[in-house]
């Protein structure tokens, strides 16, 4: 396990199925997979093929806004450039519309090598969904709404004067206590109301588990900090970043999956690590992903030659792999406590 390389802001996972196990079942395109923008046909009607299996779709993005497959995916080609074409909306006889990005991997000259269909919301065995809608325009939008981090309404974030403060009380200028700057201006706080499903469902992260005064209740990629008195997972550090989704053991740490939720994002002038609900949890980190969702203004603000900061500045970022253990969350207790 390394740091994060000097060329690369940022590591992200998103589940998806290869393109071709969602095939046309009925349509102009029947028994195709589904494809690129300029393939696809207005109300094709779609289906998981039998064998269907959402795997992680793992990359990075790098300072120059490049996105590469990285080895923990659990398809394509380690290295491989990955593209944004489009997204879609996929609407079911019965229920809500699914909206859904399709990624498509290039090889080394330049050339279609694999489609990826990146659900927002999980999709059924046996059931048909209709393309109603598809468009280059939302995509990059879409996926940095699924990559933000956030906090949900009510997580109490410490201020600069000790004071516990809902996250929906706060406002830009509001002095935030940070763990290596001290207190330091909130430059923009966003709020969105998703359906709490699929990709958009939070982890619950009961009061305790993590020495935390309260739940704490984050998006699945939220990045904890972890400061172990003891190194418990053999990582050779002490300040460890991990992603809440990485620690669900359906106890202490669960899936809260249903109805919706509201996501608040915390962004200042630097990536930093803050305090929700008495634990270090990271702020928004603006990378060429993430940039997108934040509005127009707020870009031009941000616009200056230095970075906005990587993980790496905060601890170890800690993957899939260091984390199998039963005990993992008990074990990381243990050690920020002695």
């Amino acid at each position: 396990m390394t740091d994060v390389t000097n060329d690369t802001l940022s590591h992200y996972a998103l589940p998806a199925y290869p393109a071709e196990q969602f095939c046309v079942d009925i349509g102009a395109n029947a028994g195709d997979p589904i494809g690129i923008l300029d393939d696809l046909v207005m109300d094709d009607i779609y289906e998981l093929t039998s064998d269907a299996r959402l795997r992680r779709l793992a990359f990075g993005v790098s300072t120059e806004g490049a996105i590469t497959l990285h080895s923990e995916s659990e398809m394509g080609q380690d290295g491989a450039r990955l593209h944004l074409d489009c997204a879609v909306t996929l609407m079911p006889d019965l229920g809500s519309a699914i909206e859904a990005l399709i990624a498509v991997e290039v090889d080394t000259e330049g050339l279609i090598a694999r489609l990826y269909l990146i659900p927002q919301a999980p999709l059924a065995q046996g059931t048909g969904y209709r393309l109603v809608r598809a468009s280059r325009e939302p995509v990059w939008t879409r996926l940095a709404q699924l990559s933000c981090v956030a906090f949900s309404r009510g997580t109490h974030i410490t201020m600069g004067t000790g004071e516990q403060r809902p996250i929906e009380m706060l406002r830009a200028g509001d002095r935030v206590l940070t763990r290596s700057s001290g207190a330091r201006r909130i430059t923009w706080v966003g709020h969105t109301t998703v359906r709490a499903v699929g990709e958009m469902a939070p982890i619950l992260i009961r009061q305790g588990a993590l020495n935390n005064a309260r739940d704490l209740l984050v998006s699945p990629d939220h990045r904890l900090m972890i400061y172990q008195r003891s190194d418990a997972l053999g990582a050779g550090r002490n300040e460890l970043m991990i992603r809440a989704r990485d620690l669900v053991n359906g106890d202490s740490v669960v899936v809260q999956d249903g109805g919706f939720v509201d996501y608040y994002q915390i962004l200042f002038d630097r990536h930093h690590i803050i305090y929700a609900e008495g634990i270090a949890a990271e702020s928004m980190l603006v990378d060429p992903v993430t940039r997108p969702a934040l509005p127009e203004e707020v870009q031009q603000r941000l616009t200056q030659p230095r970075r906005h900061g990587t993980r790496g500045d905060h601890g170890l970022e800690i993957r899939r792999p260091m984390l199998n253990h039963p005990d993992t969350v008990d074990l990381l207790k243990r050690a920020s406590l002695r």
